[in-house]
């Protein structure tokens, strides 16, 4: 399901990929195994308020009710099969962020699918980021594709689009006591969103005006929630400068600027630096919080994953308050689930210890990877750690 990233670098920009089907799940979205039963009692408190004051630590799991629909299964360190949500809040996970397509072909993603987990996650006492993708399928720097149900709506009519859906999701959520704290408006919106006509590189003003119909929307239905504007390469200081100058030009009301990091074990560091230091520029020069909103990096290297999660907690402490956290994308992959290569459990659906740097102090022996899976270890790999030459793996699908 996965495609290769185009990365967008300060020239501009974008690398196209070829698409293929997903595989069917094995059951329809709701009814999957494990879900409805391992939900906690409807009087369950969800997030406090203590909770809103301190930076996240948490992860993206929108891939899990599939997982479980396909039998996967999740063990704690030590072995014991167990809900995913409740082995994640014994690593330290407090946040859970999710994404919404507006009508995915299999289901997943979907609305239901998305007021399901969220309604799960909620229960469990979790936080939550709800992440729109505006599109029927992924949305990323490489493509930002119009749902099919848009697809001949031009500019004015996707201003409404973005508004009305918008508001009729968080308007459900809230009807199932879901608050999320954070509300993403757009998915790695590196060259804008809904191309061409909210494309950033042609057309900085549509773009500025989508986003500014989603913002609305999360004002009216969700005024606590927190707007988040995501773009991906969080090192790239002059593509931020250059998309939230074109915002603020365009008088945009947002609150966050989310920002995207997969590096590779070999190279984290200098990333790392990078993405602070980009981090620090955006508070000072917008004056807006900082998250986030997706990491990864390779499973094989846990103590690495580890070091780089501890660093980014400790450097991103000197921003204040103005520091919202951190959230690691799909942690719960693992035996190649989709082929994608950066989760941070093992083969046998136990976390690694990269997870342990949610904690503070590891307690006990926790579980490290192996050897990499025989199938995958001589395909190269992107930079998100997916094999390039496995046909299932070329699909235009990830953020």
């Amino acid at each position: 399901m996965p495609l290769t990233r185009a990365l967008l670098s300060t020239t501009l920009f974008l690398a196209t990929l070829a698409s293929g089907e997903p595989p069917r799940p094995t059951s329809e979205p709701g009814n999957e195994p494990g879900i409805l039963h391992q939900m906690q009692s409807p009087n369950a408190p969800g997030p406090t308020a203590a909770d809103a004051r301190r930076p996240a630590r948490g992860a993206d799991v929108g891939w899990l009710s599939e997982m479980e629909a396909a039998g996967k299964v999740f063990r704690s360190r030590d072995g014991k099969q167990d809900d995913l949500l409740k082995i994640l809040k014994e690593t330290g996970v407090d946040a859970i962020r999710l994404r919404l397509w507006v009508n995915p072909a299999d289901g997943w993603c979907g609305k239901q699918d998305l007021l399901r987990q969220a309604t799960r996650a909620n229960r469990m006492g979790f936080r939550l980021m709800i992440d729109f993708h505006y599109s029927d399928s992924w949305a990323d720097p490489g493509q930002q594709n119009k749902p099919a149900a848009w697809a001949s709506h031009g500019l004015e009519q996707l201003k409404t689009d973005v508004h009305d859906h918008t508001v009729a999701i968080l308007k459900a959520l809230g009807d199932s006591g879901v608050v999320p704290e954070w509300v993403q408006v757009g998915n790695e919106t590196n060259d804008g969103m809904l191309w061409p006509d909210g494309r950033a590189s042609t057309n900085m003003a549509g773009y500025a005006a989508l986003i500014s119909a989603g913002a609305r929307a999360v004002r009216e239905a969700s005024p606590t929630s927190k707007v988040v504007v995501h773009l991906a390469n969080g090192w790239d200081n002059a593509l931020f400068r250059w998309s939230f100058d074109g915002l603020k030009k365009n008088n945009v009301d947002w609150d966050v600027i989310g920002m995207s990091l997969y590096p590779e074990p070999s190279a984290w560091r200098p990333l790392q630096q990078q993405t602070l230091a980009n981090m620090k520029d955006m508070v000072t020069r917008y004056g807006k919080d900082v998250v986030l909103s997706e990491v990864g990096m390779d499973w094989m290297a846990a103590d690495s994953t580890k070091a780089l999660l501890q660093t980014l907690q400790k450097d991103m402490e000197s921003m204040g308050p103005r520091n919202l956290g951190i959230f690691y994308w799909e942690p719960q992959c693992h035996y190649g689930w989709k082929g994608y290569f950066k989760g941070a459990f093992d083969d046998n659906g136990r976390p690694t210890l990269a997870l342990t740097a949610f904690q503070g102090a590891v307690v006990g022996a926790w579980p490290r990877p192996r050897q990499r899976l025989p199938p995958v270890s001589s395909l190269p790999h992107d930079a998100l750690g997916r094999s390039s030459d496995a046909p299932s793996l070329m699909e235009p699908r990830f953020r």
